[in-house]
């Protein structure tokens, strides 16, 4: 397997792309680039909520996460970016996958991470993805709705995090 090896999964909220990168990473000796809202949050000192609201109004936090991760990812050497953008903005990614699952698996999955109701998730979800493709689009023109040129596009609903890494090492060992 090459050690230079750059990989990019992405996704939306709760259809495990932090998780699965962090398998595939650790697996396969690479560095794991997962930086986020949440990670932009905490440097900051302010809740995810208060990133979300700021994002809403101001480019900046887009492009200041967007822009941090793929320098981290280009400065690695071998890595797996893994992030809701990671597949357009890592253009040289040797191999970009895709992961989808239901808006209702998804929420359960955010639900049981965080905590609350599944109904308040579900519509926390569904509004955040809105304001997500809709940045998106006005940013950068990127349809996050619209995947297909991924190497690989896996349904994450009815399958663990660890079936779903080794899927992408055995794709990337092909690669190599």
């Amino acid at each position: 397997m090459r050690k230079d090896i750059k990989i990019a999964v992405s996704g939306k909220s709760g259809c495990g792309n932090t998780t699965v990168s962090k398998i595939v990473a650790e697996r396969l000796g690479l560095h794991f680039i997962n930086f986020t809202f949440r990670s932009l949050a905490k440097e900051k000192g302010i809740s995810l909520n208060e990133v979300l609201e700021l994002a809403a109004k101001d480019d900046w936090w887009d492009k200041e996460v967007d822009s941090r991760q793929v320098q981290l990812a280009r400065e690695s050497g071998g890595c797996v970016l893994g992030s809701r953008l990671a597949i357009w903005m890592l253009q040289e990614a040797d191999l970009k996958v895709y992961l989808t699952a239901s808006a209702e698996i998804r929420a359960g999955r955010i639900m049981k991470r965080e905590g609350g109701g599944l109904e308040a998730e579900a519509a926390f979800t569904a509004e955040r993805d809105r304001q997500d493709h809709d940045r998106y689009i006005r940013i950068y023109h990127i349809d996050n709705d619209k995947y297909d040129f991924a190497n690989m596009i896996i349904d994450t609903g009815n399958l663990n995090p660890d079936a779903i890494a080794q899927m992408i090492i055995t794709e990337a060992e092909k690669i190599s």
